[in-house]
């Protein structure tokens, strides 16, 4: 038995992580451990090179999460161009010349965000850094000169720390560079807490994933950087989110749960990286659930008189048949009070690793903002009306 250690990197929620050897995070590790296909007592048959975490994860070593997960989906995507070098998801075929390229990114772990969005419809590119860690500016530099057609590129920003300093400087050094005209948006859509441990303001979750679709759609269509910058900004100030966590996740360089949640107990208002929300509470029913997660949406927005997209979204590790419980006990609600519901999704669209819970996010729409969720996609997230 010996144990291995690994040094932790800045988070993109800027917690600033050292990577000093004094301060670490250490996982045990079994190189004795009979394995499987070993003959019974055999302690052998793990090659050299290779670690055996305690934590059962399907991974080679931490250390190569992230390349191995960027060659996994060059492997399964031909209709995608993955730059393992820069850590950059593009279309694989870029849009025509004349249009408004979209870039996003941000630590892995939020699967199928941001990556699983490139493609016809959504994004053009995406910056991906390790495990809830923010991309590079250089990193965003690159994706904005190459995934640029000629005018300009908007900026899709989650509000932590991390993402909104390092977009920033990749935005500057791209104008710097080469010219290329870079709008911004910055989503802010969590209402568990205004300002956290992580960020100034709130937080931004499952909003992006409404506001990448739809702003994509505009791009599409031809709008130009303004008009589709115009529509991302309407789409974040309508849209309110709200997540519940039943168990923390683990991210594979620590090998143990972010924070401690008993059995019975739920985190109310958590964050997609395991951040603290607005207290914990005993675990309750799926129809209490979805009231505590409602009702400070609706408390902070008035989404009557106008027709609304409402996602349910899975955290990574609940079961669909479970979301769709949650999504009817959250429709009930919704029609109660007055809520008209014109479009529906129910997944795992902007995930926290592991984490057992959801969350919910409602958008007050149009009928602009309809015809451009209705608008044709294709991507490994998202796919309808190809």
């Amino acid at each position: 038995m010996y144990v291995h250690t690994f040094a932790l990197s800045p988070r993109e929620d800027g917690v600033s992580r050292s990577v000093e050897p004094g301060i670490v995070s250490t996982v045990t590790v079994d190189a004795l451990a009979n394995r499987p296909d070993n003959p019974p007592g055999d302690p052998g048959g793990i090659p050299a090179n290779q670690e055996v975490s305690e934590v059962k994860k399907l991974i080679n070593s931490p250390e190569t999460v992230l390349a191995d997960s960027l060659a996994g989906i060059a492997a399964a995507h031909p209709e995608l161009r993955v730059d393992p070098v820069n850590r950059i998801i593009y279309r694989a075929t870029p849009k025509s010349a004349g249009k408004v390229a979209l870039l996003s990114g941000g630590g892995t772990g939020h699967e199928p965000l941001h990556g699983g969005y490139v493609g016809e419809g959504m994004l053009d590119a995406a910056c991906a850094g390790a495990v809830f860690t923010s991309p590079t500016p250089d990193q965003m530099l690159e994706a904005t000169i190459v995934a640029d057609q000629g005018a300009g590129v908007l900026h899709i920003v989650k509000n932590y720390t991390g993402d909104v300093m390092n977009f920033e400087l990749g935005a500057e050094l791209a104008a710097a560079d080469s010219g290329v005209e870079v709008a911004v948006v910055i989503v802010n859509d969590d209402v568990a807490v205004e300002d956290s441990s992580f960020t100034a303001g709130r937080r931004g979750v499952g909003t992006t994933v409404l506001l990448e679709k739809i702003a994509g759609a505009a791009a599409e269509q031809g709008r130009d950087l303004a008009a589709v910058l115009a529509v991302a900004e309407k789409v974040n100030a309508s849209g309110r989110s709200m997540g519940v966590a039943l168990t923390s996740c683990t991210v594979p360089a620590a090998g143990k749960p972010t924070f401690d949640l008993p059995d019975d107990e739920m985190e109310i208002g958590v964050g997609i990286h395991g951040e603290p929300g607005r207290r914990r509470v005993p675990l309750a029913g799926a129809a209490d659930i979805a009231r505590q997660l409602v009702e400070p949406i609706l408390a902070d927005m008035d989404f009557t008189g106008a027709p609304t997209i409402v996602m349910l979204n899975g955290l990574g590790g609940t079961p669909l048949i479970e979301l769709y419980v949650m999504y009817a006990e959250v429709s009930t609600l919704l029609e109660a009070a007055g809520i008209e519901v014109a479009r529906s999704l129910v997944g795992n669209y902007i995930t926290a690793l592991d984490m057992a819970g959801c969350s919910v996010t409602i958008l007050k729409a149009d009928d602009d903002i309809l015809s451009l969720w209705d608008a044709p996609v294709n991507t490994s997230g998202l796919r309808w009306g190809i």
